[in-house]
């Protein structure tokens, strides 16, 4: 199964080759001894022997001179394993021991220009390996070792199957940053594979407890030192796997030289943290230990502590977090609030009251009555007045009355008739208009059933272009109103 790429892999530590010394462009310091620039200046010196005659009397630093050539020449420089014994740290910075084992030991110096090389400080009763010119220190005559360069017993021998191991297991793609994968933001639940009498296990689990207090942790003791130590620590991460009770996995332990990271270095744990479907963070030693552990687990924390860190958030960052988008969320609701206020007071200040336009109808409806009413009494003055001016026109005449009186009755029938069938055609017209507006009236559509649908921005809605599934909908009645989610839409057929 092809694992998800999660983040960039920290590069492999490189371990740091101890040049040999030359003497001649790193002399001996203006702080060391006497001794130390003696012998340095005795090391330029050509190394051609010319061994006294048998009858020959010479000095005793002759002598001593003689033997330390004759030594060096035929002891060249070698790898020299031991026992350090009489450790004694000088001011200066050289250091000065006793290299034994069960039959010999032998004096050495170590000076300052060299071992402030090695990445490890040598204590008293460490088995070690020591590359070392013999000489001879004139002075005092006293044989002993310049040592050039310092490792661990047995560090060669590991460190080449080490690096045999990692160019096998990179060659295979176990490394590939392709092949991580991504850690969860907020673990359920965190499993750690170590000792459960390692120191380690305290800081990590402190550190949990710490950071991200509510998630619960499963231990999967294991040795992690020692020959079954491998066996042991695959069998716990298959344990782990097996029971799917975990989003990540913790593989820690201290510190500790390269025999006693010697079991993060098997193929086989390397092999079993590849295949594992939970994330693993390693935190093994320090930050300068490396292992294959480290290289083939999805994260590499430099020590135990940075593992847990990792692992899991900081509950103080996201409570920060959390007030700070709570505080954001309060002011863009209120802004929002605001807005939708502002909006609604324009729409109601635009909004017509259908109330307010019966009224309106109203006081139209009565100012027609009015200039109806004064339009009819207008022309009855106008008539009666005509009538007047033809009695008086009549009588200045006077012609035949019979005929003109006849004629007047007709005249005035035919204008009364006129006038009456005037105004019943203004009174029809004016009942008309009036059912007119009484029929546009909302509250009597109203009343005979009908209702008057609005959106969510209380807009009337004439059809279901703009409507859909789940739209929210008012429906007004005559007595009240109600709220409505719609459920299906039928658009109009053509």
């Amino acid at each position: 199964m092809k694992k998800t790429q999660r983040r960039q892999k920290p590069p492999c530590g490189k371990r740091r080759n101890i040049p040999l010394f030359d003497y001649k462009k790193n002399p001996c310091s203006a702080t060391a001894n006497q001794s130390a620039g003696r012998l340095s200046r005795s090391l330029l010196q050509p190394r051609s022997l010319h061994m006294p005659s048998a009858d020959s009397v010479i000095s005793v630093s002759q002598l001593n001179r003689l033997a330390r050539m004759a030594i060096e020449k035929s002891l060249p420089s070698c790898w020299v394993n031991g026992e350090i014994s009489n450790l004694t740290r000088a001011s200066s910075g050289h250091w000065y021991f006793t290299l034994k084992d069960d039959q010999a030991a032998v004096k050495c110096a170590f000076f300052r220009n060299r071992n402030q090389f090695i990445d490890w400080i040598p204590a008293e009763g460490n088995r070690v390996e020591v590359r070392a010119q013999a000489t001879l220190y004139e002075p005092r005559g006293d044989y002993q070792l310049l040592v050039e360069a310092m490792r661990r017993d047995g560090q060669g021998t590991l460190f080449e199957e080490f690096m045999k191991l990692k160019v096998k297991l990179e060659a295979e793609g176990l490394f590939k940053q392709e092949f991580k994968l991504a850690l969860h933001h907020y673990p359920k639940r965190i499993g750690i594979v170590t000792s459960q009498q390692a120191a380690a296990l305290q800081d990590v689990l402190r550190t949990l407890e710490l950071r991200w207090p509510s998630c619960p942790i499963v231990i999967y003791p294991t040795a992690v030192q020692g020959d079954g130590a491998p066996a042991m620590i695959c069998q716990s991460i298959q344990t782990a796997i097996s029971r799917q009770e975990c989003d990540v996995l913790l593989l820690v332990r201290g510190g500790g030289s390269l025999e006693d990271l010697r079991a993060f270095n098997n193929e086989q744990l390397a092999r079993t943290i590849f295949s594992s479907p939970i994330p693993i963070i390693t935190g093994i030693g320090h930050e300068t230990d490396f292992t294959i552990a480290d290289f083939v687990a999805d994260c590499r924390a430099a020590t135990p502590t940075a593992a847990a860190q990792m692992a899991v958030p900081d509950q103080s960052d996201k409570r920060r977090q959390v007030l700070t988008l709570a505080t954001q969320f309060n002011q863009s609701f209120i802004r929002r609030v605001n807005q939708r206020m502002q909006q609604l007071d324009s729409l109601v200040r635009r909004v017509i009251h259908p109330g307010a336009v019966v009224t309106n109808s109203l006081k139209n409806i009565g100012q027609i009555k009015r200039r109806l009413f004064l339009d009819a009494s207008g022309k009855i003055a106008l008539n009666k007045q005509t009538l007047i001016n033809a009695i008086t026109r009549l009588d200045a005449m006077r012609p035949n009355l019979e005929a003109r009186k006849y004629l007047l009755n007709q005249s005035t029938q035919a204008l009364i008739t006129a006038l009456t069938q005037h105004f019943a055609s203004r009174n029809a017209m004016l009942g008309r208009c009036a059912d007119a507006l009484k029929q546009l009236n909302p509250e009597n559509v109203l009343s005979r059933g009908y209702s008057i649908t609005l959106d969510e921005s209380n807009k009337v809605i004439r059809s279901t272009h703009h409507l859909h599934s789940g739209s929210r909908i008012k429906v007004v009645l005559k007595s009240g109103s109600l709220a409505a989610t719609v459920n299906e839409v039928t658009p109009a057929s053509n």
